[in-house]
C-alpha cells in the first residue's frame, strides 16, 4: 500500500478556538461539503471535543482513520489531529 495515498487529504478544518456542541457542527457541516470518500482533517483541542467529535462522527457512519496528538508527548488537552474518511452514503 502507498504510505502518501494514506495521507492525503481533502478538505481541513481547525476547531481549537470552537467548544462543544459547535465542534461537531462545524465538522458535521464540513462533511456535508465533500464527496464521498474523500478525507477530512480537523484540528481540535481540549477533552469534550476530543471524546464527542470522533464518537459523533462515527455515529454518523463515518470512518475515522486516525486521531493522533500534534505533540506525541502532549496531554489530552492538548491539540489533535482527527482524520476522517466521508461514507460512501
Amino acid at each position: 500500500m502507498d504510505k502518501k495515498a494514506d495521507k492525503r487529504v481533502d478538505q481541513f478544518i481547525d476547531i481549537t478556538g470552537d467548544v462543544c456542541p459547535m465542534t461537531f457542527v462545524r465538522t458535521k457541516l464540513k462533511i456535508e461539503s465533500m464527496g464521498p470518500g474523500q478525507v477530512l482533517e480537523v484540528r481540535l483541542k481540549g477533552r469534550e471535543p476530543l471524546e464527542n467529535v470522533p464518537r459523533s462522527v462515527a455515529e454518523h457512519g463515518h470512518t475515522i482513520l486516525s486521531l493522533e496528538p500534534e505533540d506525541p508527548g502532549a496531554s489530552a488537552d492538548a491539540v489533535h489531529r482527527l482524520m476522517i474518511r466521508k461514507s460512501d452514503t
